[in-house]
């Protein structure tokens, strides 16, 4: 009937994730009264349907007990006790004690290349902003935070200053103002898949992270992989860098006062921006899901956020991914629509027959 979190059951090996997810919530009990806690693969899928539907932990918890599709995912009924809003808190707050989120991260990254979906094409390099509700402060204030010293009347308000978002930053863009975070990824040009990221504040520029979020994995031939960034990532400095790396730059280039660029230097750029554009389809689908805005306090809080953000993304896209290629090989070994059990017994080619099998199976 169309529920979308049947593929997504299906489709990612959530067991994977245990291990990880046992150490993260390991704690001593205070005491064998009190209720169990949840296991950490279901507290887990609580946070993936919490990013693809932009709800708060309120919200999710009320949804749970609201939404049958969301139970079946997370392999729950009616009778049973159900995770609640500070359940969720918890397990975000120890991902952030114990910096584990990119970890979770990485190990879905071992899921992808076992499945087919290693990097292999150009990498892509961008950032988007990520916006937090906006903190009016006067300008001596907004002058102590940004020197590291918040202003001596919220000590005496602890409640206050755990309200204040000081790790947040206004900057300014094409005429248009932003105040939060900046998410930097690395996506892989062929599936479009977040291959890294890193989080800083809205004024952190671009090139500040850009080595960090480089990948050394190779392509089909054998080659590292080519880099897409635009203009502002380039320099003298780094395309000597990566051409001693042997990397190959895709990195637009831009002209300075007096120095306008070449037409052949417009029309390369031009060509590259049909492969870079592609990244923003990534930061579409996140929007999608309402993460380009976060409510927590604190960068180390928007960081396990922004992280779970990306993380949700890959899963979200392995299943389109797979989707799309059984498809394309079903439509291969079965052009004249015959039903798939007729296509496996009669494929006389034994690469297709084998390929239907696998995919049928």
């Amino acid at each position: 009937m169309g529920d979308p979190l049947v593929g997504l059951n299906e489709q990612i090996e959530w067991e994977a994730f245990r291990p990880e997810l046992n150490r993260v919530r390991k704690k001593a009990r205070k005491s064998n009264a009190a209720a169990k806690s949840f296991a950490g693969v279901l507290m887990l899928k609580v946070l993936v349907l919490q990013q693809l539907n932009n709800l708060s932990d309120d919200r999710i918890e009320y949804q749970i007990w609201d939404r049958l599709w969301f139970m079946r995912f997370l392999g729950r009924q009616m009778e049973n006790r159900l995770p609640d809003a500070k359940t969720a808190w918890r397990l975000r707050e120890r991902l952030k004690e114990l910096k584990r989120e990119e970890v979770l991260f990485a190990k879905f990254h071992e899921q992808l290349a076992n499945r087919g979906y290693a990097a292999g094409a150009g990498q892509m390099i961008d950032a988007t902003f990520v916006k937090v509700p906006c903190s009016h402060n006067s300008r001596e204030a907004s002058a102590g935070i940004k020197a590291g010293a918040p202003p001596e009347a919220w000590k005496e308000g602890p409640a206050k200053q755990r309200q204040k978002a000081v790790d947040a930053r206004w900057t300014k863009k094409n005429n248009e103002t932003h105040y939060g975070y900046k998410n930097h990824i690395n996506a892989d040009e062929a599936n479009k898949l977040v291959q890294s990221y890193a989080v800083s504040d809205a004024a952190a520029h671009d090139s500040q992270v850009f080595e960090g979020l480089l990948n050394e994995s190779k392509d089909a031939e054998g080659k590292k992989r080519a880099v897409y960034a635009d203009s502002a990532d380039r320099s003298n400095e780094r395309e000597q860098t990566l051409g001693a790396n042997g990397v190959e730059s895709q990195i637009h280039e831009k002209g300075t006062r007096g120095h306008p660029l070449s037409e052949a230097q417009q029309a390369a750029n031009r060509g590259k921006a049909k492969t870079r554009v592609r990244v923003e389809h990534v930061f579409g689908v996140q929007h999608a899901m309402g993460g380009h805005i976060v409510r927590t306090i604190g960068l180390a809080r928007a960081t396990v956020k922004i992280g779970m953000m990306n993380l949700v993304y890959n899963i979200k896209r392995l299943e389109q991914l797979v989707k799309r290629d059984v498809s394309a090989a079903m439509a291969q070994i079965n052009p004249h629509g015959r039903g798939a059990s007729a296509v496996a017994s009669e494929a006389g080619n034994t690469r297709n027959q084998a390929q239907a099998i696998a995919i049928i199976g």
